[in-house]
């Protein structure tokens, strides 16, 4: 059975990824901070889907790659990784202090830097996309740009890095909201070309 996992799996966007993989028969994996949030997104795939869920936070480093080898040891070498944490927040240059500023950095990107790291090397092909948005920075939400540009650069450098498995990411233009242009279902879609290689790009734009 061909597998998913997703990092940092919430009810938007991560839930609907997993939705649109266990319905093309997928095992998926999900990670997220808060149990109740893994609780959620399991019961929102329903009985009929194939499901393992653990507990870890992104920016504790020991803990992400304990749950990435649990996941990987117990169900074998993803086909598809999505990298979906993040910190959504409202703030202009220099509001934040370094300590903030640093901590929104290492969910936006460097838990990305992480997985990827972990668990590349051992696929042999497949997917790893990473959720991205911003395609315009904006200083009203300065720690989420610069996160966003972040992790379309880590796009770059992990296709440059390796061949095997393509990499991209999914720049979503507005906030995610069912039934409105960022659909969450909707943009679950783009992820499944990107897998299927209907889309070849690095990055994906949705509106």
């Amino acid at each position: 059975m061909p597998s998913l996992i997703i990092v940092g799996v919430g009810p938007g966007i991560g839930t609907a990824v997993a939705r649109r993989f266990a319905g093309e028969g997928f095992a998926v994996g999900m990670l997220a901070r808060r149990q109740e949030t893994l609780d959620a997104a399991v019961d929102a795939l329903g009985p009929g889907a194939t499901t393992w869920s653990r507990p870890a936070d992104v920016t504790d480093e020991p803990a992400l790659r304990d749950a990435l080898r649990a996941v990987v040891g117990t169900h074998g070498t993803p086909d598809v990784v999505v990298y979906n944490a993040a910190v959504i927040r409202q703030d202009e240059p220099g509001e934040l202090d370094q300590a903030t500023m640093l901590a929104t950095y290492a969910v936006n990107v460097v838990g990305a830097i992480t997985t990827a790291g972990q668990l590349l090397p051992t696929m042999p092909g497949g997917t790893f996309v990473i959720t991205s948005g911003m395609p315009t920075p904006d200083p009203a939400l300065t720690s989420l740009s610069l996160g966003k540009i972040g992790v379309r650069g880590l796009v770059e450098l992990l296709s440059a890095w390796q061949d095997r498995v393509h990499v991209a990411s999914v720049t979503v233009g507005g906030p995610v909201e069912p039934g409105t242009a960022y659909d969450p279902d909707d943009i679950a879609e783009q992820y499944w070309r990107l897998h299927t290689r209907e889309l070849t790009d690095h990055e994906v734009r949705h509106g």
